[in-house]
C-alpha cells in the first residue's frame, strides 16, 4: 500500500500547492485525506480529483477509532494526507501532524520554504528531526527555489547531513501559472481548468518514482469497529448541503446513511424544498452571514417556506454554525428564519477557533466571526474557552429546534448528539 502525507514548519509554505499538484497527477487513483477539523481544504480536494476527501482527527476522535477511519477509507493505489499548520503544531492537543502520521506509520515529506536560503535548510531539517522520536520524516521537497544551481546547493548539503531523508526535488520560485491563480481558500471554475498545466509545472522538477517508493508503507489494520454502535432508525433525514451549507465531513454521511433508512440532500440554494415525510432536517455549516452567500438564498423561499412548514409541525432541527445563524432572527440586518430568538452580528476577526468540550462531554471544533449580541440568552450548554467563568453560550434549544457552533463527528458521539434530533 502507498500512501504519504505533505507536511511543513507552517502555514504558507507551500502545503497546498504540493498537495495540489499530487491530487491531479493521481487523480485516477488517490484517496485525499486531511488532518484535522478543517472543511475548506478537503472540499477542495474534492474539486480536484472528484473523490470526497476524509478528516483525520486524532483530538475529535480517539487513536483506534482514526486508524479504523484511514482503513476504511484508504481504498485506492495511494493516499495523501495534507498536513495542517506545521508538523508539529497541534501537539497540545493531541492533533498535530505528527500524531497522526505516527500513529498511522505513514511517510511524511516535509516541504521547506528555500527562499534565501540553503545550509540553513539542513539545520531546520535536523530540528525536525531530532524534536520527537517516532516521527515518520523521510523526504523533503524545496519551495521557492531560484535556480538549478540553488537547488544543488541545497541538495549537496542535506545529502551530505542525512543518510534517512530522501531529497526528492524542487518548486521554482515565481511558478508562470500561479501568478494569477489563487490557490487555497476559493479553488474558482476557471482556475480548475488550469490544474492540469499547475500540476505539471509544480511537479516539473520532483522525482515522483522516489516519491512513490518511500509511500509504501505498513498499514496498521483495525480489526474490530471500535464505536458504540447505534441503532438503525426507520426514519428520513433531510440535509440541506450546497455551497452555503457546505461543511459535511463525509464520514458524517455516510455514518447518517448507514443509521437512518432514508436520507435526502436538499439544495436551498437551487429552491429545493424539504420533503414533507423529512423526520429530521439538519443543516450544516458553511456562510450565510457574508453578502454573497446570503443573496444566493435570498429568494428560495419555497425552500424557507417548506422549513417553516417542518417547524410548525413540530418536527425536530438540527443546525450547526451556518445553520444555526440561518435559523435565528438576524445577523446584524440581514433577517434569518426566526426559529430561535437569537440575535447575531458579524466581527472582523474570529470569534472563536479552534477545538472544545461541551457539558455533554462532546469534543469539537468552532471557527466562527459572529458572536451573540445579548449574551444573556440562555442556551442548553456552552462551549469553553478555558474555564466556565471564560465561557460563552454557543448552543441553543427550543422545543425540538437546536442550533449549536459546535462541529463533531457523529460516529463517535452520536449517542451523545441523538437527542437533539428528538431520537
Amino acid at each position: 500500500m502507498k500512501a504519504i502525507c505533505i507536511s511543513a514548519t507552517a502555514s504558507n509554505q507551500g502545503k497546498t500547492i504540493l498537495t495540489t499538484a499530487l491530487l491531479y497527477h493521481y487523480k485516477n487513483s488517490v484517496r485525499p485525506f486531511k488532518i484535522g477539523p478543517d472543511f475548506i481544504d478537503p472540499l477542495f480536494h474534492e474539486k480536484i480529483c472528484k473523490i470526497p476527501s476524509i478528516n483525520l482527527d486524532t483530538c475529535i476522535m480517539n487513536e483506534k477509532q482514526v486508524q479504523w477511519i484511514f482503513n476504511n477509507y484508504s481504498d485506492k493505489n495511494i493516499s495523501i494526507l495534507e498536513g495542517v499548520m506545521g508538523f508539529y503544531d497541534g501537539m497540545d492537543k493531541n492533533a498535530s501532524a505528527y500524531h497522526v502520521t505516527k500513529l498511522l506509520n505513514i511517510p511524511t515529506v516535509i516541504i521547506l520554504d528555500a527562499s534565501g536560503s540553503y545550509i540553513t535548510l539542513s539545520a531546520v531539517l535536523k530540528g525536525l528531526k531530532i524534536y520527537q522520536d517516532g516521527n515518520t520524516i523521510k523526504g523533503v521537497v524545496f519551495n521557492h527555489v531560484s535556480s538549478v544551481g540553488h537547488f544543488e546547493l541545497i541538495k549537496n548539503q542535506i545529502e551530505k547531513d542525512f543518510d534517512d531523508v530522501e531529497v526528492l526535488g524542487w518548486i521554482q520560485n515565481r511558478l508562470d501559472t500561479l501568478e494569477s491563480t489563487h490557490l487555497g481558500l476559493d479553488l474558482k471554475d476557471n482556475e480548475i481548468n488550469k490544474l492540469e498545466d499547475i500540476s505539471k509545472e509544480v511537479l516539473k522538477y520532483i522525482d515522483l518514482e522516489k516519491l512513490e517508493k518511500i509511500a509504501s508503507f505498513e498499514e496498521k489494520k483495525i480489526l474490530d469497529y471500535p464505536f458504540e454502535k447505534v441503532e438503525t432508525y426507520d426514519k428520513h433525514i433531510a440535509i440541506v448541503n450546497d455551497d452555503n451549507f457546505s461543511f459535511l465531513y463525509h464520514d458524517n454521511l455516510k455514518f447518517l446513511q448507514e443509521s437512518f433508512s432514508k436520507v435526502t440532500i436538499v439544495n436551498a440554494i437551487n429552491n429545493e424544498i424539504i420533503p414533507s415525510d423529512a423526520d429530521i432536517v439538519y443543516i450544516v455549516g458553511g456562510y450565510i452571514e457574508t453578502n454573497k452567500a446570503y443573496e444566493k438564498i435570498q429568494n428560495s423561499n419555497d425552500f424557507k417556506n417548506s422549513l417553516l412548514i417542518h417547524a410548525k409541525n413540530k418536527k425536530a432541527i438540527y443546525a450547526e454554525c451556518a445553520g444555526l445563524l440561518f435559523i435565528s432572527n438576524r445577523v446584524d440586518d440581514k433577517k434569518m428564519m426566526a426559529l430561535l430568538p437569537l440575535d447575531f452580528t458579524l466581527g472582523k476577526r474570529f470569534y472563536r477557533m479552534g477545538y472544545y468540550d461541551n457539558e455533554l462531554g462532546i469534543t469539537g471544533h468552532a471557527f466562527h466571526y459572529t458572536r451573540l449580541i445579548d449574551e444573556e440568552t440562555v442556551g442548553v450548554y456552552k462551549l469553553y474557552k478555558k474555564n466556565k467563568e471564560d465561557g460563552t453560550y454557543a448552543a441553543f434549544k427550543n422545543e425540538n429546534i437546536f442550533g449549536t457552533y459546535l462541529h463533531t463527528m457523529f460516529r463517535n458521539n452520536f449517542y451523545k448528539i441523538k437527542s437533539y434530533m428528538c431520537l
